[in-house]
């Protein structure tokens, strides 16, 4: 694969992705209905859920700033992870299989894009004295 598909590939994950986690957190702190029911639903208190919007918007923000921040962007990639997964056991315990279809969707894009990040940003690791 050609290092500008990689690109595109990439970017179209990150702005997919930005989309999907940057609305979430925004539903998140605006205390959006819809969201707001969901989410407590699930067992989550109020104070996670704000923590979790900003997080999210946060995250969104690291990810859209090209070759910077690189460490940063690994840590929201492991973050993002960890509420997909946390949000797919949620819903899967509580609300059955059907509604994790949006989870596992969420899994699949971000995977995608994680690959391709590392194919374009090669991690390198040097022992220090």
């Amino acid at each position: 694969m050609s290092t500008k598909t990689t690109k595109i590939i990439y970017w179209t994950g990150i702005i997919l992705t930005s989309l999907w986690f940057g609305a979430s957190g925004f539903f998140e702190l605006t205390t959006n209905p819809i969201v707001w029911a969901i989410t407590q639903q699930l067992g989550y208190p109020e104070h996670f859920i704000y923590l979790l919007g900003v997080m999210k918007v946060a995250g969104v923000i690291t990810l859209l700033i090209p070759n910077k921040l690189l460490r940063l962007k690994e840590w929201v990639f492991a973050g993002v992870f960890f509420d997909i997964t946390f949000a797919f056991f949620s819903k899967l315990a509580v609300l059955g299989f059907p509604a994790t279809t949006d989870a596992i969707i969420a899994f699949v894009m971000v995977s995608v894009t994680y690959i391709m990040f590392r194919k374009l940003y090669k991690a390198t690791y040097t022992l220090s004295n």
